[in-house]
């Protein structure tokens, strides 16, 4: 069974805080050894400027337990936290008239917020390795109809970095499919009427709540007030699947709230920055990488025929490209390859290159590790590819496309993305989808950011990659 999460969530906002005034602390001190000014006067001033930030770190809630391991929100409160002390810290400067005064907001304060989210990122890798272990985990009692908990138990089994483990299971009848008392190995606990007591047991630390016949506001709403005072979290699903962050807002009507969904951002200055960024990534990579990428073309010649491998994708607006990868099977398996494709989609599921036995050796720690991909980077070069984005796909699958598939066109596909973070070929053709669709409707920098962290984690475990 997993522990509350109470504990370990006060251990990790403790173990934040004194990362942070560390971090903070460590870039006083440089500062006092590298730089110009009086060590007596650097002590006094940085004693000021830790505790100023100390206090503009705790107003910006960057220490609050509920952001332990919350992906862009733990990271946004933090450097708002360093912003508001560097404005705190000029504003003093200036009114006081004090010289030498700019090392410490324009190089002491940003080294000292580039060394604390460091320190997070360790204290969220580290988070993430216990999860994945069993431990730090948020204990749930899932609400809803079979389909809408069992969607649940997949999801955070398939992602346990989120914290949540499922417990228990409370449907409208109080069984599972066919009468059973599991849902995917969950024992179910009670029907609806149950939900109360449950909640106020102590044997769960989330209560999540999802669309069921019967359950009611005013239900939802009784049962919020006897979960008072409990310490039990209350999550409901607004049933709008896929869609979150920037693009959900609260609204009121007479004291109704609302969640008002803006349109998604296809378009516009973030996308031309996007498009910058990709390109000077590119050709960055492209330059650090040349040498690497020399010695695996030589790998591949050495197996006989090409170096590379062109195949026709589709692009952004439909529009097809030719993609190009370091070959990584013997030149005559092509044939092959194609009937195993056209095999594939006609049972209408994703084509797993490890079935094919023609990989040349080389070939195979290629895509083992997605180096075969590389050559990818000349794509998003000249502009038919981003680095994040939705899987390219082939010609023949876009034809079968269903209208919400035909989304993933919206955008320009990627060397990576949510699919090759999230499992790559061991998921389903429904799961990609998903995912990419979800990476579509709700596209931020920040987003794109998250996905390149991960791309390298994958990239050196090698999961799921054929």
């Amino acid at each position: 069974m997993a522990a509350s999460p109470a504990r370990w969530r006060l251990r990790y906002a403790l173990t934040a805080a004194l990362t942070d005034i560390a971090a903070v602390s460590a870039a006083v001190l440089s500062y006092g050894l590298f730089g110009s000014s009086p060590h007596g006067r650097v002590l006094g001033v940085g004693v000021v400027v830790v505790l100023l930030t100390a206090v503009s770190l705790a107003v910006s809630r960057a220490w609050d337990a509920d952001t332990a391991g919350g992906g862009s929100r733990e990271f946004t409160r933090l450097l708002r936290g360093f912003l508001g002390s560097a404005v705190a810290i000029g504003l003093i400067i200036l009114a006081a008239g004090l010289d030498h005064g700019r090392p410490w907001v324009f190089a002491v304060l940003p080294t000292g917020a580039a060394l604390a989210v460091f320190g997070r990122l360790w204290l969220r890798h580290e988070l993430h390795r216990r999860r994945r272990a069993g431990q730090a985990m948020a204990r749930v009692l899932a609400v809803g109809d079979l389909d809408g908990v069992a969607g649940l138990i997949r999801r955070t089994r398939r992602v346990p970095e989120h914290g949540w483990i499922v417990d228990g299971v409370c449907t409208p009848a109080g069984t599972g499919p066919d009468g059973a008392s599991y849902v995917d190995g969950v024992h179910v606990v009670g029907d609806l009427d149950a939900v109360p007591a449950l909640a106020r047991s102590g044997q769960f630390d989330v209560v999540s709540v999802g669309q069921a016949p019967g359950w009611t506001t005013t239900r939802l709403q009784r049962l919020a007030w006897e979960m008072e005072g409990t310490g039990v979290e209350l999550a409901v699903d607004p049933g709008l699947m896929e869609v979150a962050g920037p693009r959900l807002h609260v609204a009121s009507v007479d004291g109704l709230p609302l969640l008002r969904l803006s349109h998604p951002t296809f378009r516009g200055l973030s996308r031309l920055l996007k498009g910058g960024i990709d390109r000077v990534g590119a050709l960055v990579a492209l330059v650090l990488l040349s040498l690497p990428m020399l010695v695996i073309a030589g790998l591949v010649k050495l197996d006989g025929g090409p170096v590379f491998f062109l195949q026709r994708r589709v692009g952004v607006g439909g529009r097809e490209f030719r993609m190009v990868k370091f070959r990584s099977m013997v030149v005559d398996a092509e044939a092959r390859l194609e009937a195993l494709r056209k095999a594939d989609e006609g049972n209408g599921v994703l084509f797993k290159l490890r079935r094919d036995p023609r990989v040349t050796r080389t070939g195979a720690v290629l895509r083992r590790y997605s180096l075969d991909e590389l050559p990818q980077l000349f794509n998003v070069l000249t502009g038919s590819m981003s680095l994040v984005g939705p899987r390219p796909p082939l010609p023949r699958e876009v034809a079968g496309y269903a209208n919400d598939a035909r989304r993933r066109l919206l955008v320009k596909p990627g060397m990576t993305g949510l699919w090759q973070v999230s499992g790559r070929s061991d998921l389903s053709w429904e799961e990609t989808v998903r995912l990419d669709l979800r990476y579509v409707e709700n596209w931020t920098m920040a987003l794109d950011a998250q996905i390149l962290a991960r791309t390298v984690h994958a990239m050196v475990r090698g999961d799921g990659a054929y």
